[in-house]
């Protein structure tokens, strides 16, 4: 077997799917017996949603999910902010999407069971034993039929924050852990307010509190609360002292029609972090690798851009097409990720559950000026998800030549665009997410030497300027007008490894062969 996956969450059935994209077969082995309860993980980012577009299962999540663009929070009784993140017309994809966790899990499910020769799920089954040496991966796993040894070439643990992989390899999660609670609850109640995220500081509706709310589909209340440092987080969870709270809350803000409770858990904040993902041929992803705060979405979404960046490498190496030490910057690149995400959710998780009374007050005054004062009011932005540049990256090809932007240098995502081509409009991430790509911008017919990158594993995609009549791609790219000419190399993940000022294949070439990599 190539690659065990241990854990079927979210990243691990995703991690599958792209896998089986690739053609590398995978199974995965998961302790519960089928999908997750409650909505757990509800936020997925735009770079999720195109991640989650190559494993296969963008259809039934855009049919499902609600989009959002934006938010308001809440003084008391008092807006003191409305954020809109960036977002446009002809985008593919909704800055954010709301959508519960269990969704998420069962169409990335649904998406690998098309592949039924390279892709298996085994529930109720679970790893109990690991060892490796140079050559293979041995695990121990009880399964209801029995226990089984199965040698994998290499083993993936998606197995969340009490991850049995990384307690059998004798690991460590390192970091900070902050002891402000929050009750997580999930009522079904019809509503007619948009979709946007909504936060009160102290409300009336529960004073001292804090409190989130999120729509999701099935007419569902994702609300999060936080609790006082001296309750009792046993009793806090109980209908009797959770009910009274919610229904406060809802006649508060108006919202009458009837409503029962689907849901009840509690979380604290934690910013953790293994210090690397890869273990010989045992890799951490999700959970099981870090542990980042709700505030700001990055949970989910990292683990999904974990197994983004992890499906190619191991499908590389595994056909004899990258050398080994390619699976080492998967490491590099999302350790570095991580500690990004953790000081932003640390700085989220300051401001939505103070640590202490120096930062409580803080955000008193910041609230309180933030009634009258529009400039303080960006203080209070959640910092929502965005994708994660590698700068530091082995990958990363020096740049070439004077580009009119930065936004699509060397280990940065590529920019997304919207194209006219043959069969009608498309966009340009739907052409990542398989195999290396040159995007070439030229003024006419395509010189047949850049033809002659598909001979060594690159796709070649022609963006005449025709084809970006609304010219996105060539702004974005950083070609200053319509005469410029350039080449931009686009990993299989969607980041930017190279970009040249001119039409030669050679440097793509050069840069391409010197990290080992081959058709």
């Amino acid at each position: 077997m190539p690659v065990l996956i241990a854990g079927g969450g979210p990243v691990g059935l995703t991690l599958c799917a792209l896998l089986a994209r690739h053609g590398v077969a995978s199974v995965v082995v998961e302790a519960d017996p089928g999908y997750c309860t409650g909505s757990r993980a509800i936020c997925v980012s735009r770079r999720s949603q195109e991640i989650l577009g190559w494993a296969g299962a963008d259809k039934p999540l855009a049919a499902t999910g609600l989009p959002w663009t934006g938010g308001r929070s809440f003084w008391r009784d008092t807006e003191v902010l409305h954020f809109q993140m960036p977002h446009e017309p002809t985008q593919r994809f909704a800055p954010m999407l709301n959508i519960q966790q269990y969704h998420v899990e069962q169409f990335a499910h649904e998406a690998l069971q098309r592949a039924p020769q390279l892709a298996q799920v085994c529930w109720s089954s679970r790893v109990i034993g690991l060892r490796q040496d140079g050559n293979c991966a041995e695990v121990d796993v009880e399964m209801p039929q029995g226990r089984f040894m199965v040698q994998a070439d290499y083993v993936v643990a998606c197995d969340g924050g009490r991850s049995t992989v990384r307690d059998l390899l004798g690991l460590q999660l390192e970091g900070t852990q902050y002891e402000g609670r929050y009750v997580i609850v999930d009522i079904v109640q019809k509503t007619r307010r948009p979709v946007e995220r909504l936060a009160w500081f102290d409300p009336p509706s529960n004073p001292g509190s804090t409190i989130l709310m999120h729509r999701q589909p099935g007419d569902v209340w994702r609300i999060d609360y936080q609790i006082r440092d001296d309750e009792d987080a046993a009793q806090a969870v109980k209908p009797e002292n959770v009910l009274p709270r919610v229904r406060s809350h809802l006649a508060m803000i108006g919202e009458d029609e009837p409503w029962e409770a689907q849901w009840i858990s509690i979380y604290n904040a934690k910013c953790l972090s293994l210090a690397k993902y890869r273990h010989a041929r045992v890799f951490f992803a999700g959970d099981a690798a870090h542990l980042v705060p709700i505030f700001g979405v990055r949970g989910l979404n990292s683990g999904l851009d974990d197994a983004g960046n992890l499906a190619w490498k191991l499908a590389r190496v595994t056909a004899g097409s990258a050398p080994d030490t390619l699976l080492d910057t998967y490491s590099q690149e999302r350790v570095h990720a991580a500690r990004e995400n953790i000081a932003y959710g640390a700085k989220s998780t300051e401001f939505m559950a103070p640590p202490n009374f120096a930062f409580k007050l803080m955000r008193e005054a910041t609230l309180r000026l933030a009634v009258s004062d529009v400039k303080v009011r960006a203080l209070i932005n959640p910092r929502q998800s965005a994708p994660i540049a590698y700068p530091g990256s082995p990958l990363n090809e020096e740049e070439q030549g004077h580009w009119a932007t930065a936004l699509a240098q060397p280990g940065l995502p590529a920019p997304e665009a919207l194209l006219q081509g043959p069969g009608g409009d498309f966009h340009l991430s739907q052409c990542f997410g398989k195999e290396f790509v040159c995007l070439v911008f030229g003024d006419g017919a395509l010189p047949q030497a850049v033809t002659e990158l598909a001979r060594h594993g690159i796709a070649v995609l022609d963006i005449p300027v025709e084809a970006d009549s609304l010219g996105q791609a060539r702004h974005r790219y950083g070609l200053p007008d319509t005469q410029a000419q350039g080449m931009v190399l686009v990993r299989p993940d969607g980041y930017v490894m190279g970009r040249w000022r001119h039409l030669d294949p050679a440097p793509v070439l050069a840069a391409f062969n010197q990290r080992g990599f081959t058709a």
